[in-house]
């Protein structure tokens, strides 16, 4: 506030510096909010394509598992008539 009441000219070239900083700032703030935004979305998109990729490791695990041998049960079978 002080560099922009004075009138001399370094009090000048000081706001002008000071000016550009917060004008670098504000663009450094959309860059990275535009950043984090589109990280966001990969990640998202990570994350579905990791379940999927999961749901066919799955799939493939249970197609290699030897198939169960079903016991023959000793004896009657009274339930059934």
């Amino acid at each position: 506030m002080l560099s922009s009441v004075l009138n001399s000219a370094r009090a000048i070239h000081v706001n002008i510096h000071i000016m550009r900083a917060f004008v670098k700032l504000r663009e450094l703030m959309y860059i990275n909010s535009d950043l984090k935004l589109k990280l966001q979305k990969i990640d998202i998109k990570l994350i579905d394509h990791d379940k999927k990729f999961g749901m066919v490791f799955d799939a493939i695990k249970e197609i290699q598992k030897p198939p169960e041998k079903k016991k023959r049960k000793i004896g009657f079978d009274y339930e059934k008539e």
